[in-house]
């Protein structure tokens, strides 16, 4: 089930909704007002993969080879 985050545009608070096959985004409403009026939010996601090793990433490298992949721009540290 995918997650989207939402900005009120009534009082300007954000929430995540855990979307259904047959939610439809009209119907959504704001968990402190219950406003219908929002806007959708652009996400990001994380994903943890693990090698077994106990690579670091201080030299911003995750254990990743220098060739390619590594961390985005040292976003190494945000795991």
């Amino acid at each position: 089930m995918p997650i989207f985050e939402y900005k009120c545009t009534e009082c300007n608070s954000n929430y995540d909704v855990f979307h259904k096959t047959k939610e439809k985004e009209e119907d959504i409403v704001c968990p402190s007002c219950n406003s219908k009026s929002h806007i959708k939010m652009m996400s990001t996601f994380s994903s943890v993969m693990s090698s077994g090793s106990s690579a670091g990433c201080e030299g911003g490298s995750c254990g990743m080879p220098s060739y390619g992949g590594g961390c985005a721009n040292g976003m190494c540290g945000l795991n």
